[in-house]
């Protein structure tokens, strides 16, 4: 290969080489903290030690330990990436740019989902060519996910992926101008566990001045355990394991056996007297914070920062489509998610059927999941938002219906995310098992949800009114026509 392929750049940490294509240059698993080994995965992301001559930065870093998922009929590699590629420095960055130039363009970091368990830059739908044709510097970031990124343990600080987010900000800051990007114009943003980090560093005093703009893609302004919650899971993790519940005590176990221990934290029942659980017991692992984002935003960045936010329409499908559960649930069924997630679930329920009298069993189960997992808490952290920032908010509701298994996997979380890397042509999208299923996408879809993103990156306006409280109308993505 020409030796013109192979670009060099001069980071502060060192020189690192990568890759010129026709969609720009690309420079992999470049490291923004120190390998979190041992003792290490517990403690605060350290910084990198640097390194001498040139960082060969062409092939994608290492994963964060994690599980591989099974979403029956559906193919979710693509979201979730080939699970765990074993190597300790997976603190990294992938950046695709343009040009390493010196340009000052504006800068997008996506933060990815899977549950606080799973997920990582090398997913195949987490590619930045798009953004790079359009002149935006694309970076994706890794974190620490399961017990080693949010597990609480005594002796330990909490929400250590979160932390790892910042850093990752700090990373940019410092350093994404030698790519080609601006670091006054950053946007960070991020889809469902990475969305609701997202929205847990508007209110993170630390990330004040780190970026300009924020996107929330399905994510949950109210997704936090309380710290009693959070000593339920640690209790049953430490039992799992047969040590206690300490960071000196965890610290030994290598990352297999808490990757084995998993199963048994499934299904925790989380009710407390005060809340009940945020992820319906979908995720033993979530932030765990005394007060809410979408409550506690006068502290973070968020008065200054341009937010844009939103949902898709049928959010729970994704948990039940695949599995078949969508026909087989039953009305006991329903009670017992409603139940789970609702101090009063027969008022909720009364709700969803009076707005759905036509609904199947399993339609209302996914209703009460969407609404719980996601909708709930974007709408507390759209008007939470729109008050401390004086209306620099947009809200969005993402429609389209995936044709996917059969038709039933419809306007489902993460069906979104094709349309926003502007990938939605891809074939390994498509086909019945196929994220978005055997149709083609519509014509201009991609178009139009990734030129609002990149829109709302460069100015902070993707296009349409700002969200109004008092007037709560979503701009609608991929909707029926004449439904915006």
């Amino acid at each position: 290969m020409p030796q013109h392929t192979h670009p060099v750049v001069e980071t502060p940490a060192g020189a690192v080489r990568g890759i010129r294509d026709g969609s720009g240059e690309r420079y992999r698993a470049i490291p923004y903290a120190a390998a979190p080994a041992g003792a290490g995965r517990f403690a605060p992301p350290a910084p990198h030690p640097g390194w001498s001559g040139v960082r060969d930065s062409t092939q994608p870093s290492p994963t964060a330990p994690q599980p591989a998922r099974d979403f029956g009929r559906l193919d979710m590699i693509p979201y979730f990436g080939p699970a765990w590629v074993l190597g300790e420095e997976y603190l990294t960055v992938d950046v695709h740019t343009p040009a390493a130039d010196g340009g000052r363009r504006p800068v997008m970091v996506f933060v990815h989902g899977g549950g606080f368990v799973t997920g990582s830059s090398r997913a195949a739908l987490y590619d930045g060519s798009a953004f790079a044709r359009d002149d935006v510097v694309l970076v994706t970031v890794n974190y620490r996910l399961g017990i080693p990124g949010f597990l609480d343990l005594a002796g330990a600080p909490a929400n250590r992926g979160l932390l790892d987010v910042l850093a990752a900000l700090s990373w940019v800051h410092d350093t994404i101008a030698v790519f080609g990007g601006d670091p006054a114009n950053v946007t960070i943003f991020g889809q469902s566990a990475g969305a609701t980090l997202v929205g847990a560093l508007l209110a993170t005093p630390q990330a004040n001045g780190l970026f300009r703009r924020a996107i929330v893609q399905s994510g949950n302004g109210s997704g936090a355990f309380t710290p009693e919650q959070a000593r339920r899971v640690t209790a049953a993790a430490a039992a799992a394991l047969g040590v206690e519940p300490t960071a000196e005590a965890f610290a030994p176990i290598p990352d297999e056996r808490f990757l084995a221990i998993l199963p048994a934290l499934a299904g925790l029942d989380l009710h407390t007297s005060t809340a009940t659980d945020p992820l319906a017991g979908l995720s033993p692992f979530s932030l765990v914070l005394p007060v809410q984002p979408a409550d506690d935003l006068a502290d973070g960045p968020a008065g200054d920062v341009d937010l844009l936010i939103g949902t898709n329409t049928e959010e729970g499908h994704l948990y039940l489509a695949p599995s078949g559960d969508l026909e087989s649930t039953t009305e006991a069924d329903v009670l017992a998610v409603a139940t789970r997630v609702h101090a009063e679930p027969e008022a909720v329920l009364a709700a969803h059927r009076a707005a759905r009298p036509d609904a199947t069993p399993g339609e209302l189960r996914s209703a009460v999941l969407g609404q719980a997992l996601f909708e709930a808490g974007t709408a507390r952290m759209a008007r939470a938002h729109a008050q401390i920032s004086g209306g620099r908010t947009h809200l969005y509701s993402f429609q389209y219906r995936s044709t996917a298994l059969d038709g039933r996997l419809g306007a489902a979380h993460t069906v979104e995310l094709p349309f926003v890397f502007d990938m939605a042509d891809k074939p390994w999208l498509h086909g019945d098992t196929g994220l978005l299923g055997p149709a083609p996408a519509p014509t201009g879809l991609a178009a139009e949800v990734h030129g609002a993103w990149v829109a709302f990156a460069r100015t902070g306006n993707p296009g349409w009114a700002r969200y109004d409280p008092q007037r709560p109308v979503a701009r609608i993505l991929g909707g029926h026509p004449g439904a915006a």
